[in-house]
């Protein structure tokens, strides 16, 4: 816990750091006045803040996900067996999807059955997979999994997430500075119908917008993330065929109660090859669909 908390300030204070630095860089000074908005200067700090910060955390996941999980890399040349067959695993299904290099590959310490994969571009990425994954499943099944995780990297999915997760971030703090000052402007007319905004009010209204708008904008980025696991299981079926990626699905639909509250935080589970979240409303916030839905996917392609 000590761990993801030091990690979690450490990833903010750096974001921080940097995104203030570009904002002095291109001389991006206050967008609000006694004269009102200044849109040009409240567009390039909502993107610099928007845009960067998830640019920011894509460069480091790589390096973040490492850490958090106690990620141990694996030697290319390593003497044990079961760290060997995961290694030419991966480097088997990277060749076949064409990947420009072999993606790091490492095991972390879970009794979850789960693996990931991360990583800035296709050059720099890492592959991993949990002990408990290793020691309840099939060879074929693991292979399965990992050729799911291949087609991440392969389609690009974490530069895609984090352009999309900056333009939404982007367009949540502009629309709601926006429409928060329309609305603090409006409620501070005096008699004579003149009008001036409260910087209290129009705080409080920007905070609340940014609630609304952000729990929008998370359903938009969940929607586009349960496409992309469904995209990557297709991706394992043509690599492997369909039936080793149904059967390492439902081998995890057996084993869903083996939680490990480590991999629950959200950002540790957008990684992962299965969630927790059950078919509900929250399920508009979930990162992937039910096992169930994407076991039915595979089962109906041809």
């Amino acid at each position: 816990m000590f761990k993801r908390i030091f990690l979690f300030f450490a990833l903010n204070f750096i974001i921080v750091l940097t995104l203030s630095f570009l904002l002095s860089l291109f001389h991006v000074g206050p967008y609000l006045s006694r004269y009102g908005l200044d849109y040009r200067m409240l567009l390039a700090f909502c993107l610099i803040w928007g845009m960067g910060g998830a640019v920011i955390s894509l460069l480091l996941s790589r390096i973040m996900a490492k850490w958090l999980l106690g990620v141990q890399l694996i030697d290319k040349n390593t003497s044990n067996p079961q760290e060997q067959m995961i290694y030419q695993m991966v480097a088997k299904l990277s060749q076949e999807k064409r990947l420009p290099d072999v993606p790091e590959v490492g095991i972390f310490r879970s009794n979850e059955p789960n693996a990931f994969a991360t990583g800035p571009t296709k050059k720099r990425s890492l592959v991993a997979v949990s002990t408990g994954l290793i020691n309840s499943m099939s060879k074929q099944e693991i292979e399965a999994v990992i050729g799911h995780e291949i087609s991440h990297i392969s389609n690009g999915d974490m530069v895609t997430m984090t352009l999309l997760q900056g333009v939404v971030n982007a367009f949540v703090m502009f629309l709601a500075r926006v429409l928060a000052y329309a609305v603090s402007t409006a409620l501070s007319k005096d008699k004579e119908g003149k009008s001036s905004s409260s910087y209290l009010t129009f705080s409080l209204f920007t905070f609340l917008f940014e609630i609304v708008f952000m729990l929008i904008g998370s359903m938009i980025i969940a929607f586009y993330s349960r496409r992309r696991e469904f995209k990557a299981d297709e991706g394992s079926a043509e690599l492997l065929g369909k039936e080793p990626m149904i059967l390492a699905l439902k081998r995890l639909e057996q084993l869903q109660n083996s939680h490990d509250p480590e991999l629950k935080t959200q950002s540790v589970e957008a990684l992962m090859i299965t969630s927790s979240k059950k078919k509900s409303i929250l399920h508009l916030f979930s990162t992937h669909p039910p096992l169930s839905e994407r076991i039915k996917r595979l089962q109906e392609l041809k």
